[in-house]
């Protein structure tokens, strides 16, 4: 019972960061989500073939998220610890234009990609699992854990998911930020062209340029 009641607690703990977030930038600022490869896109599971190639799984609902990411008119980066031709092919396919691999320190990594494009912290939300992550976590200014991640990378970031690395994760948190920067409405346009609130969207866009 006690060691129910402990699991319970370590619960509660994790989800009150997502409803009390106190956000050290706002979500209109981020124009950059930078992720993690292995436990994040995927289950961190690696498959090792006969022929010593590796295999992955990536998630279609996380390709979909990217691609909306995308045409929001925002920019994607894979940062992984491991070099990998799986990733790579993964970047090419959902056209993910940085892709940074076998980075053992990706807080240095990320800085420099910061200098080379003018961005600050701010701008970036980082997605991680794993204790390498945790200085980028702490560094951005939207960190984000997966379900799956381990304690100490929970306990700093600013967003837990529901779902965990390889099942939708980063779905979630793409959802999430353009929902709360106002981005989303104008996505669903594509989908729903005919649903009210999208034409009253559209209506205010038309007498705003007017």
């Amino acid at each position: 019972m006690r060691r129910a009641l402990c699991i319970v607690c370590k619960f509660t703990q994790y989800a009150s960061r997502n409803t009390i977030y106190e956000m050290k930038a706002n979500l209109s600022d981020i124009q950059v989500l930078v992720i993690d490869v292995d436990g994040v896109l995927t289950d961190g599971t690696i498959v090792v073939n006969g022929d010593g190639s590796e295999s992955k799984f990536f998630s279609v609902l996380d390709g979909h998220g990217i691609r909306l990411w995308h045409r929001a008119g925002l920019k994607v980066v894979f940062l992984s610890g491991r070099q990998s031709q799986p990733t790579r092919h993964r970047a090419e396919q959902l056209e993910v234009e940085y892709v940074f691999q076998n980075c053992h320190n990706k807080l240095d990594t990320l800085e420099k990609f910061l200098q080379q494009t003018g961005l600050s912290p701010d701008n970036i939300a980082y997605i991680g699992d794993d204790l390498p992550d945790l200085p980028v976590i702490r560094h951005v200014g939207f960190g984000t854990a997966v379900a799956n991640a381990v304690d100490e990378v929970k306990q700093y970031a600013d967003y837990v998911t529901a779902r965990p690395g390889g099942s939708g994760a980063v779905r979630e948190v793409i959802e999430y930020i353009l929902k709360n920067s106002g981005r989303w409405q104008k996505l669903m346009e594509r989908y729903l062209p005919d649903d009210p609130s999208s034409v009253a969207l559209r209506r205010v866009d038309s007498q705003d340029s007017s």
